[in-house]
């Protein structure tokens, strides 16, 4: 077991002046970095083996259609390369005990089988290693290697060994010039102090296969939409050209159907998830831009476009895109079996008509839900959870980062679903809301 300089015994019960960031993605790199910057140590605290969460895989952001990759990355590079933060890569939360501005905290740091201080990234090792599985960053899409970085710009740029997939042949091992490679590496556990704690937890897709009428897992060119963005981004398994997974041939009628696993109380998820529209307008809007002959639909229950520029945003892919646009709620999905295009049966509330429509492609757009492992997260910290599930806040007007524990802040996700400029503002005002705590340092608890 390890130990970290700044902690204190329990003897002394001062208020630390460092802080914990659990999630690495837009939002707890942003509260990571507003702390920082005010001079404060921060742990940032991250299950992956890299930061840069969701924002990480998608392909542009909406309503500016800015590209992703061009915003976060240096983001990456900064968090990275400030002094005041100390990043804890795959690594989770074990214990946690304490009071605001003391609270001990146990991070298992999961054994890489990479040294980190130790591997340069070069990439060599993956060169040479001989096992190829899916790879989760591309959504099984594509494939990466036992020793692998999940995407170009991981951050850290280190390399991990999935163990369950190698075969332990040593290739790596020999390859590498550094001595990177520690196949007796084991976890181990560190000991933080800390006076401040944000939740930046993230969240999952609904799980889209609790719908078979919609034939996902069926019918290989139904798809969710974090797979699209793969398919779509240039970074991705196919390099930007959207295809169907079932023969390769570039889909000229595109299917999005909104608000599956979001305001259904028979599936456990009541509310709306907000993001979905717009993520749903985006991704028709790229389909266009790929390619303007594309006859492009969108089955919408409601078009909910509540934030500054998204009504703009919902009209330009109309009138400017020609994204048509059918009211109404997809009753089921069938495949014909010699083109293996898509039949979609839906009922236009605005016409009264049941129809049924062709698409070579179809893109199901899921709502979002508590990520996995928030359960456990919230036992660790003793923190409340509301009834669908995401941590419990004090008032969503006058203090919407702080839980009901008090020291510990919640931004981005793990408190409802949010965008990534409402994510990013949340992680901003739990930084402000822990460092009043932190600028206590050294006073008696």
């Amino acid at each position: 077991m390890t130990q970290s300089a700044d902690y204190v015994s329990e003897a002394d019960h001062y208020v630390s002046s460092n802080a914990l960031v659990i999630g690495g993605g837009v939002a707890g790199m942003q509260a990571a970095l507003d702390i920082a910057n005010q001079g404060f140590k921060v742990y940032l605290v991250e299950k992956t083996p890299s930061i840069g969460g969701r924002m990480a895989a998608i392909d542009k952001t909406f309503p500016t259609l800015d590209c992703s990759a061009c915003i976060l990355t240096p983001r990456l590079s900064e968090v990275a390369r400030h002094p005041n933060i100390e990043l804890l890569t795959y690594s989770e939360v074990e214990e946690a005990s304490g009071t605001d501005g003391n609270f001990k905290v146990k991070v298992r740091r999961k054994a890489r089988y990479v040294n980190e201080s130790k591997c340069s990234g070069c990439g060599e090792c993956a060169a040479i290693c001989p096992v190829e599985v899916s790879a989760e960053f591309e959504e099984k899409l594509g494939f990466r290697k036992a020793i692998y970085l999940p995407f170009p710009q991981a951050t850290p740029a280190v390399y991990t060994i999935d163990m369950e997939s190698c075969i332990e042949c040593k290739r790596c091992a020999r390859e590498c010039d550094r001595d990177a490679i520690d196949y007796e590496m084991k976890d181990k556990i560190v000991e933080l102090h800390v006076g401040a704690i944000i939740v930046a937890t993230g969240y999952k897709l609904f799980d889209v296969t609790a719908y078979p009428r919609l034939g996902y897992g069926k019918y290989p060119n139904v798809i969710n939409a974090m797979e699209y963005e793969r398919l779509i981004n240039a970074a991705g398994p196919t390099h930007g050209h959207l295809i169907r997974i079932s023969d390769g041939k570039m889909p000229r009628k595109i299917g999005f159907i909104q608000c599956v696993g979001a305001r259904d109380v028979n599936k456990g998820v009541p509310y709306c998830s907000r993001v979905c529209c717009m993520y749903g307008v985006k991704n028709a809007v790229m389909a266009k831009e790929h390619d303007p002959e594309s006859e492009v639909t969108i089955y919408y229950a409601d078009i909910r476009a509540f934030g500054k520029g998204f009504e703009e945003f919902y009209e330009m892919a109309h009138t400017r895109f020609g994204v048509n646009f059918v009211k109404g709620r997809v009753g089921e999905v069938v495949e014909d079996p010699d083109t293996q295009n898509l039949l979609c049966e839906v009922e236009d509330t605005n016409t009264a008509k049941l129809e049924q429509v062709e698409h070579d492609m179809i893109v199901i757009c899921p709502g979002l839900q508590p990520p996995v492992g928030l359960d456990s997260i919230a036992k660790t910290l003793n923190l409340t959870q509301s009834d669908d599930g995401y941590l419990d806040i004090e008032d969503s007007f006058l203090a919407p980062v702080e839980t009901h524990v008090e020291g510990v802040f919640t931004c981005g996700c793990a408190d409802g679903p949010k965008d990534i400029p409402d994510s990013v503002t949340a992680g901003s005002a739990a930084a402000m809301r822990a460092t009043i705590i932190l600028s206590k340092a050294g006073d008696k608890k």
